[in-house]
């Protein structure tokens, strides 16, 4: 009996969203939930938790020469020392160099994507990380704590919902906290009773994450409350609430 074909999975960029740009300026890499552990291909819902954000980013963007593109994983799992969603983060930026050449990139995870997000936040085309509700591992005296050290230089939000019962705020607190150490160009913003798919507040939500990732890549002004959030000393800046009916326009 003939062996069976090993299937050997890629990591892919999703196609442009939205409209392409003539000329590209700056992209954003939107990196979906994963799993702790699986050997799984990516699941076909994971794509569906930034389709809302991708479309708002691409849209808000495309005056700037924003490129917006989905990371397809090689495998659902984190899995351990692999750290195999982070691996394929960076793949997706150095595809990015191949296709656009010098141009700043932004990595906005959700859940476990938003842990590969800050993980991956040290290559060298990153100039800016989007967490929101990151997923991040329970702290261990026995293991290493997650880096942060890679975050130097690159701007940093992270969004967390207070009544998150997946993933627990206080340790994206934690991990901002170590990291501003070493990078003040970071804050973090709590969604007051909001879980973690921030649906209640999703307006401001995505107001928030397009003004901070245009700012980051275009240079824009950053909304005044951002501001505020990146100067702020610790802990104000690390827990700064997202005001109801932030980003309407008047």
């Amino acid at each position: 009996m003939a062996e069976e074909a090993t299937t050997v999975r890629e990591a892919r960029l999703g196609k442009t969203v939205g409209p392409v740009p003539q000329a590209v300026s700056g992209v954003v890499l939107l990196l979906p939930p994963g799993e702790e552990s699986s050997a799984r291909g990516p699941s076909p819902l994971a794509a569906a938790a930034v389709r809302t954000l991708s479309r708002t980013l691409a849209r808000e963007g495309r005056r700037d020469g924003l490129a917006t593109h989905v990371v397809h994983y090689r495998y659902r799992g984190w899995n351990g020392a692999q750290a195999q969603l982070a691996r394929d983060a960076e793949w997706a930026a150095d595809e990015v160099v191949r296709r656009y050449g010098d141009v700043p990139v932004c990595l906005a995870g959700v859940d476990m994507g938003g842990r590969a997000a800050l993980r991956a936040g040290g290559h060298r085309a990153v100039n800016s990380v989007l967490a929101l509700a990151p997923w991040l591992p329970e702290e261990d005296v026995a293991a290493p704590p997650e880096p942060v050290k890679q975050l130097a230089g690159r701007r940093v939000l992270v969004v967390h919902g207070t009544n998150d019962r997946r993933t627990d705020p206080e340790l994206s607190f934690r991990l901002a906290a170590r990291a501003k150490k070493a990078n003040h160009a970071i804050c973090r913003f709590e969604v007051h009773s909001d879980g973690h798919g921030l649906r209640q507040h999703r307006a401001e939500v995505l107001a928030l994450a397009h003004d901070f990732v245009l700012g980051s890549l275009f240079g824009r002004p950053y909304s005044r409350p951002l501001q505020d959030a990146l100067a702020a000393p610790p802990p104000l800046g690390l827990r700064m609430p997202l005001a109801s009916g932030f980003g309407q326009r008047r």
